[in-house]
């Protein structure tokens, strides 16, 4: 890890795709009516870090003590602090930055093997939760892996990529519990959970479940602004996983969940790409804590053949608008939907354009989890044929007996400029992901 003097700029030399210096990197906030994250005082990161607070890392080693030195307690350290990442920062490392794999983590009494064995549908059924030895030994194998891939952020933290070609990749970043962090200009891969639950009880014909977001904001984490990010599966495709009873064996979680009274989130100018459950905003029906927070904005990203969850929201008012959602046929992640109303949920959506290179039921980008309503305008749909503006909440109406409403009782303030449908392919495409700061 290098701390970075009045010199700093020097010592990194230029950028390319990133036309700002380091420091100038460093020094930039989120800008004034600029979707949730700036209501209030705003989000500024670590902008006001010292000189001593500045570093350059490489390792996960240096990337744990640039954030306070001990990842257990890391999120209680809120010392204003800027961190740039340079080149690729693997996660899933020992201590000297060797990989690692579930031999590493697992537990002297788990054994796959006997697991399946154990809870196989023809066996246990799918009546009941699987417990016992077996899964009691699972858990703790996932623990093992958690304390080594799962990196603890504090309040007041910048962590800012150097160049176009900065990497997080193997592990998740949390938020938990605090406010006023910046992430840009990282490319992230989803981290593999070794360890999954099968989970019998889950549908009608039970579920492989992983642990592990690759970004998380949650438990009354506030003011976060994600921006010019790119998050991935990278290489490890869910489909390269496998099966078991029949289900596949889900190694992945979401890519970015705002969940637990998380509040006052920016999400601005990220690809997301080839994975299944994109973004979750709301972790529980029940959870009517969530009521008056979840407030998120989303706003000029690229999502590129994905699944579901773009988002699926609970209890939030979340503003979509200017994104740009692209799919294709022949993907490993086939498209399911896009906007998820949940219980509670308040989507307020504007001029977002979906194209597929294959015809595709505009009625399927909205689906209803229990949620009455929704705003949606301006919605482009592009399949085989020329783009078209779709009204969304009237073709989902017209194919489904419950119905939604638009009535979502509130409306956006804080956006600048709100884009013509019809230029947000190219607008987005030329700017949005890790490597396009300008």
């Amino acid at each position: 890890m290098i701390k970075i003097g009045l010199v700093g700029a020097l010592v990194f030399g230029t950028f390319s795709s990133v036309h700002a210096s380091p420091k100038e990197l460093g020094d930039e906030v989120l800008g004034k009516k600029d979707g949730w994250a700036s209501y209030g005082e705003g989000t500024t990161g670590g902008s006001k870090a010292d000189q001593k607070h500045i570093y350059r890392v490489s390792t996960k080693v240096e990337l744990i003590d640039a954030l306070g030195g001990d990842n257990s307690k890391n999120a209680k350290n809120d010392i204003d602090k800027i961190i740039y990442v340079e080149g690729t920062i693997e996660l899933n490392v020992d201590e000297n930055n060797n990989p690692i794999g579930p031999e590493y983590y697992e537990d002297p009494d788990y054994d796959f093997d006997d697991y399946l064995a154990t809870y196989a549908p023809e066996v246990w059924g799918y009546e009941r939760e699987v417990f016992g030895n077996l899964e009691n030994a699972r858990e703790r194998s996932q623990q093992n892996q958690k304390k080594e891939i799962v990196i603890n952020i504090g309040s007041n933290t910048s962590i800012i990529g150097l160049k176009d070609d900065a990497k997080i990749i193997g592990g998740s970043l949390m938020m938990n519990g605090v406010e006023n962090i910046i992430i840009r200009n990282i490319e992230f891969e989803a981290p593999l959970d070794y360890f999954p639950q099968w989970d019998p009880t889950d549908g009608d014909v039970g579920e492989w479940n992983s642990e592990y977001d690759n970004v998380s904001i949650t438990n009354g984490t506030h003011h976060v602004w994600i921006d010019h990010n790119t998050f991935s599966d990278g290489e490890n495709h869910d489909q390269k996983s496998g099966t078991y009873f029949g289900r596949l064996y889900q190694q992945h979680d979401g890519l970015l969940d705002i969940t637990n009274g998380a509040n006052y989130v920016t999400v601005s100018y990220n690809v997301f790409k080839d994975h299944d459950k994109v973004s979750i905003i709301g972790s529980s029906d029940s959870k009517t804590s969530d009521r008056d927070h979840l407030k998120v904005t989303l706003h000029h990203n690229h999502y590129k053949n994905l699944t579901q969850r773009l988002p699926r929201v609970r209890y939030g008012e979340v503003h979509v608008y200017n994104n740009f959602y692209e799919f294709t046929k022949h993907s490993d992640y086939q498209f399911d939907y896009a906007f998820g109303v949940g219980v509670e949920s308040k989507i307020y959506a504007e001029n977002n354009y979906f194209k597929f290179d294959y015809e595709v039921d505009p009625a399927a980008i909205i689906k209803n989890w229990k949620g009455s309503s929704i705003y949606e305008s301006g919605s482009y749909v592009n399949g085989k044929s020329k783009h078209h503006k779709v009204d969304l909440l009237d073709v989902h109406n017209k194919s489904n007996v419950v119905k939604l409403n638009e009535n979502v009782n509130w409306k956006p303030f804080l956006f600048n400029k709100i884009h013509p449908t019809q230029s947000v392919p190219a607008h987005v495409k030329s700017m949005a992901g890790a490597g396009q700061l300008h």
